[in-house]
Protein backbone atom coordinates (compact mmCIF):
# COMPACT_ATOMS: atom_id res chain seq x y z
CA UNK A 1 0.00 0.00 0.00
CA UNK A 2 1.55 2.96 -1.16
CA UNK A 3 1.36 5.88 1.60
CA UNK A 4 0.65 9.61 1.27
CA UNK A 5 0.31 12.55 3.32
CA UNK A 6 -3.30 12.49 3.03
CA UNK A 7 -3.49 9.27 4.80
CA UNK A 8 -4.26 10.57 8.20
CA UNK A 9 -4.76 8.45 10.75
CA UNK A 10 -5.33 5.26 8.06
CA UNK A 11 -1.86 4.11 8.55
CA UNK A 12 -1.44 1.58 10.91
CA UNK A 13 -5.00 0.33 10.23
CA UNK A 14 -7.06 -0.68 13.03
CA UNK A 15 -7.98 -4.28 11.94
CA UNK A 16 -3.68 -5.22 12.00
CA UNK A 17 -3.44 -3.50 15.52
CA UNK A 18 -6.64 -5.59 17.06
CA UNK A 19 -4.81 -8.67 15.55
CA UNK A 20 -1.83 -7.54 17.89
CA UNK A 21 -3.86 -6.65 20.96
CA UNK A 22 -6.79 -8.93 20.65
CA UNK A 23 -8.07 -5.85 22.40
CA UNK A 24 -9.34 -2.56 20.98
CA UNK A 25 -9.54 -1.37 25.21
CA UNK A 26 -6.22 -2.67 25.38
CA UNK A 27 -4.76 -0.51 22.19
CA UNK A 28 -6.62 2.77 23.15
CA UNK A 29 -5.25 2.85 26.74
CA UNK A 30 -1.70 1.39 25.36
CA UNK A 31 -1.59 3.76 22.71
CA UNK A 32 -2.72 6.51 25.07
CA UNK A 33 0.03 5.66 27.76
CA UNK A 34 2.66 5.13 24.97
CA UNK A 35 1.84 8.65 22.86
CA UNK A 36 2.49 10.74 26.82
CA UNK A 37 5.47 8.89 26.89
CA UNK A 38 6.70 10.03 23.43
CA UNK A 39 5.64 13.44 24.39
CA UNK A 40 7.36 13.67 27.61
CA UNK A 41 10.79 12.30 26.40
CA UNK A 42 10.62 13.07 22.73
CA UNK A 43 12.28 9.76 21.72
CA UNK A 44 10.74 7.15 19.84
CA UNK A 45 11.52 3.28 19.10
CA UNK A 46 11.09 3.69 15.45
CA UNK A 47 12.96 5.31 12.76
CA UNK A 48 11.44 7.58 10.35
CA UNK A 49 7.78 7.04 11.45
CA UNK A 50 4.91 8.02 8.91
CA UNK A 51 2.99 9.64 11.61
CA UNK A 52 4.22 12.95 13.04
CA UNK A 53 1.74 13.15 15.96
CA UNK A 54 2.49 11.15 19.18
CA UNK A 55 -0.31 9.04 18.98
CA UNK A 56 0.16 7.87 15.39
CA UNK A 57 4.12 7.10 16.20
CA UNK A 58 2.84 4.97 18.97
CA UNK A 59 0.37 2.75 16.92
CA UNK A 60 3.31 2.70 14.23
CA UNK A 61 5.64 0.79 17.15
CA UNK A 62 2.57 -1.30 18.57
CA UNK A 63 2.42 -2.45 14.66
CA UNK A 64 6.41 -2.70 14.15
CA UNK A 65 6.34 -4.81 17.56
CA UNK A 66 8.79 -2.04 19.25
CA UNK A 67 5.94 -1.57 22.03
CA UNK A 68 4.14 -4.52 23.29
CA UNK A 69 0.85 -3.83 25.45
CA UNK A 70 0.30 -6.54 28.38
CA UNK A 71 -2.18 -7.29 30.73
CA UNK A 72 -1.62 -7.08 34.65
CA UNK A 73 -4.35 -7.98 37.31
CA UNK A 74 -2.81 -5.33 39.93
CA UNK A 75 -3.21 -2.30 37.85
CA UNK A 76 -6.17 -0.35 36.83
CA UNK A 77 -4.89 -0.78 32.76
CA UNK A 78 -2.77 -2.84 30.55
CA UNK A 79 0.71 -1.75 30.88
CA UNK A 80 2.87 -0.63 28.15
CA UNK A 81 6.76 -2.46 27.66
CA UNK A 82 9.55 -2.34 26.01
CA UNK A 83 10.38 -5.49 24.17
CA UNK A 84 14.35 -4.51 24.11
CA UNK A 85 14.14 -4.16 28.14
CA UNK A 86 10.82 -6.07 29.40
CA UNK A 87 12.52 -6.35 32.90
CA UNK A 88 13.42 -2.59 33.04
CA UNK A 89 10.25 -0.58 33.30
CA UNK A 90 8.34 1.53 35.91
CA UNK A 91 4.61 0.90 36.69
CA UNK A 92 3.27 4.05 35.64
CA UNK A 93 0.73 5.65 38.27
CA UNK A 94 -2.75 6.17 36.81
CA UNK A 95 -4.72 8.89 38.83
CA UNK A 96 -8.15 8.61 39.00
CA UNK A 97 -8.46 11.67 36.46
CA UNK A 98 -6.12 10.16 34.33
CA UNK A 99 -8.34 6.93 34.03
CA UNK A 100 -11.48 9.20 33.44
CA UNK A 101 -10.10 10.85 30.72
CA UNK A 102 -9.16 7.79 28.86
Amino acid sequence: MAYNNNDGMRYPSIDQLVAITHSKYKLVVGTAKRARIINKEGNTLISNPRNKKAIGIALEEILAGKVVICDTKDLPAPVVLSPENPDDFEVPEVSETEDENL
